[in-house]
């Protein structure tokens, strides 16, 4: 399922970026609708006050480190000294991320509950099945990030690893998929929006 997913935003984001997101989402959506009863339930709610205020925090959260944590690693030269610049960000890259970004926090949260669910078969410990489960979870999402040209393995570890710790918060806080996907939004959406003004 997850392979699949990256297959189809492949092929259809060469004919246009909003359809790849859109096949990206839910070609990860359905299959786990699916395995749980179609009870979307489980994974969404409506959007509480606190909720949407906690996605907003989050976002502040996260920007606040991203801004520190680069600074840091261009300080003690972490990332490529020759790093390509800023990608061209187009209109439909922007909208496609009402898709793409909830694409990725299911490419979280399936593995999420997969390794917790292995590993509390042979600890049968809720909180150490957890943990180990954000980490492995945080390690293989940051390396998604890795690209030679523009990324040292630190800086996507730190930067995308540890930094979606944040997030990740969100969904054990509220256990709604939809709080850390407003904050992850809301996060690539400002940035892609100030590359579009020119501004970064």
């Amino acid at each position: 399922m997850l392979p699949l997913s990256f297959v189809f935003y492949g092929v259809f984001s060469i004919f246009n970026d909003i359809v790849g997101g859109f096949f990206f989402c839910f070609s990860l959506l359905i299959p786990l609708l699916y395995f749980s009863n179609w009870d979307y339930r489980l994974i969404f709610h409506r959007l509480s006050r606190n909720e949407i205020i906690l996605a907003f925090l989050m976002f502040a959260i996260y920007m606040v480190y991203s801004i520190a944590m680069g600074s840091a690693l261009e300080y003690f030269h972490l990332v490529p000294t020759d790093a390509a610049p800023p990608f061209d960000v187009n209109i439909g890259m922007t909208v496609s991320l009402i898709f793409s970004m909830m694409g990725e926090e299911l490419l979280k949260f399936i593995p999420l509950m997969f390794f917790m669910r292995l590993l509390y078969r042979f600890t049968e410990n809720r909180n150490l099945s957890l943990a180990v489960s954000i980490v492995i979870v945080l390690i293989g999402f940051g390396m998604l990030h890795y690209d030679p040209s523009t990324s040292s393995i630190v800086s996507v570890l730190l930067l995308q690893g540890v930094g979606s710790l944040v997030e990740m918060y969100g969904y054990i806080k509220t256990k709604n998929l939809l709080v850390p996907y407003i904050s992850h939004l809301l996060t690539d959406g400002s940035v892609f929006v100030l590359i579009l003004l020119n501004i970064i």
